[in-house]
């Protein structure tokens, strides 16, 4: 069978000197019916290997119940038949701005666990998910007959913790289920970083976006054996919502390649191709230099100014990129394929309409009745909508509502009349009881959990309770709505009200109808809109936000069908058109440079 073995003096394919060109493309951010060409792009680029994270809590969405765990192999499968090896990084915790990390919410809201470190509860869990996943990566390995080249041990753990017992525990869980190819660790070229996240007898590669002869200099001062691999080349950039579209200029981006191939060193270009946060699965970051600050969601593209483009099209960076692979490659590279036709341009009317709260009964029909008002994760509720219904006593005089620890937005109803929009600062309002009982209406949206840095597993929901003036208030009547789910169980037709004591107005589901020849690629743009969620045909494209700077949604052509295909948005804010545009280019906002590494 192949061999590939780590040297001091590089890489060996069956015994023979081999560079890794190996690029970001993961399988859970693009359609399976995409994965062929956007493979192809990566061997048109001048790539001969492929790198895919292993997101957790998207195959485990309940503990034991595996979703759609067959995609990882068959994702393998394609990639070897484009040619390509693979290099498979499992976690159990991944960053990769995804929702939390790839740790599951129902793990990480428990109290009796501690993350990523070696600690019985969270180990069990562990043991448990990799005991399903690490058989299946292993019989695509290169010594079975397979592509899989390298396997990670982790991911940046040198930025969160010095646990090495923890790291050896994890590795000797790999080679303990059939991991017999080599294993290896990735982190930040700084000293605690390359100190806190190796292991000896293990590869140690490093991440960065820029200065390849620094990173690598530091890297050898602690890992001398070690050849230079970069594992996370940083060639652009996410964005957050409400910050710029960050881009990175394609020459420089080149530049900074070429150096690291024409040093010697092996490359994981992140990210060759990003693709797309469907659903709600973008994760977040917490602003400030120790990561503890603002809350800041990422937004559903995850382009990433990546050389293919969300679409899988080739940029100015591709080419560039190309220019210098072609250079490293063993032959003459393939030729580039063609991406899917674009729609043109049009429009959706939306002509039909239901609030969520008249639909209340059929979204959330078992409401729970608490003491207190529970977070999602005590609700069972992974991201999604969560209405708390309680009422303040009277008379008396206003004093203090404090909303403390709201994650991460939501709409304060009182009397049944919209009062104001509250984020996770929890904002104080005077609120008198001029009667008997004032209704007070709290409906939160979640967005993303924090993805990288010491707060990682938060919680979301109302997390610290409910005051006014210094009185904690008690008895919640409490609605979870998975937003995910949502589309399938709305009684379009239904006319009126459920409950007339719900608020007036808020959260409202739009529906509308549009004609494609033939599915095509496109952009759906909700241009008048406020914040909320788009669906097509069933299929939630991600969340849409007016402050930016994602101004389109993409949409992908397995998504349509030949005729008559359905959309419906979930309207939070209540700002919307009759209308959404159908775009034959995206809007991803103004850009601005890329910043140093942030998460």
């Amino acid at each position: 069978m192949p061999q590939f073995d780590v040297t001091p003096g590089g890489f060996l394919l069956d015994g023979r000197p081999h560079q890794l060109l190996s690029g970001a493309l993961h399988y859970f951010r693009v359609l399976p019916e995409q994965w062929p060409h956007r493979l192809r792009m990566l061997r048109a680029m001048g790539l001969n290997c492929v790198e895919t994270y292993v997101p957790w809590n998207f195959h485990e969405p309940e503990p034991g119940v595996h979703h759609d765990l067959p995609a990882l192999g068959e994702f393998l499968t394609r990639a070897a038949e484009a040619g390509l090896h693979a290099i498979v990084r499992p976690g159990p915790y991944i960053c990769a701005e995804w929702e939390n990390g790839g740790l599951p919410a129902w793990l990480t809201g428990r109290d009796d666990v501690r993350l990523r470190c070696l600690d019985e509860p969270f180990l069990e869990a562990v043991d448990r998910w990799f005991d399903v996943l690490i058989p299946l990566i292993a019989e695509h390995q290169i010594t079975r007959g397979g592509n899989v080249l390298m396997v990670q041990v982790e991911n940046e753990y040198g930025s969160y913790g010095s646990d090495r017992a923890y790291l050896r525990d994890l590795a000797d869980g790999l080679l303990r289920r059939g991991i017999d190819v080599p294993l290896f660790t990735s982190d930040g070229p700084e000293a605690h970083m390359l100190t806190g996240g190796t292991l000896p007898g293990l590869l140690a590669t490093v991440n960065f976006g820029s200065d390849p002869e620094g990173a690598f200099a530091a890297l050898a001062e602690h890992r001398p054996q070690d050849p230079p691999f970069c594992m996370e080349y940083w060639n652009g950039w996410f964005d957050h919502w409400g910050d710029d579209h960050t881009t990175r200029e394609a020459a420089d981006a080149a530049d900074v390649l070429d150096r690291m191939l024409a040093a010697g060193a092996s490359v994981n270009i992140y990210m060759a191709h990003g693709g797309t946060h469907f659903g709600t699965w973008a994760g977040a970051n917490r602003g400030g230099p120790d990561h503890a600050g603002a809350h800041a969601p990422t937004v559903t593209s995850y382009d990433y100014d990546a050389p293919i483009d969300e679409r899988g099209a080739p940029t100015e960076k591709f080419r560039l990129f190309r220019e210098v692979l072609a250079k490293y490659a063993t032959g003459p590279l393939p030729d580039v394929p063609e991406p899917a036709p674009l729609l043109p341009p049009g429009e959706v009317r939306l002509t039909e309409s239901l609030r969520l709260f008249d639909v209340l009964d059929v979204l959330s029909p078992d409401p729970v009745a608490v003491s207190t008002p529970p977070t999602f994760e005590q609700l069972g509720l992974t991201h999604g909508l969560v209405l708390y219904r309680t009422a303040l006593p009277g008379p008396r005089p206003p004093l203090p509502l404090t909303l403390d620890g709201i994650a991460d937005r939501a709409h304060l109803f009182l009397d049944g009349k919209f009062a104001a929009v509250l984020d996770e600062v929890g904002p104080t309002l005077e609120v008198a009881v001029p009667g008997e009982r004032r209704s007070v209406d709290v409906l939160v949206e979640s967005m993303g959990r924090v993805n990288y840095g010491p707060l990682l597993g938060e919680r979301k929901g109302i997390v610290k309770g409910v005051r006014h003036a210094l009185q904690r208030v008690h008895g919640y009547e409490v609605h979870p709505i998975d937003v995910a789910a949502a589309v399938g169980l709305l009684p379009w037709g239904r006319t009126g009200g459920t409950d007339p004591s719900l608020p007036e107005g808020g959260p409202v589901f739009h529906r509308g109808w549009f004609e494609v020849d033939a599915p095509a690629d496109g952009w759906i743009a909700p241009t008048g809109w406020g914040k909320g969620y788009i669906w097509v045909n069933g299929f939630c494209l991600g969340r849409y936000w007016s402050r930016g700077p994602q101004g389109s949604l993409h949409l992908p052509w397995p998504l349509l069908r030949p005729g008559r295909n359905e959309i419906v948005v979930l309207e939070l804010d209540g700002a919307s058109s009759a209308a959404l545009a159908i775009r034959d280019e995206p809007d991803l906002g103004d850009p601005a440079p890329a910043p140093g590494r942030q998460s």
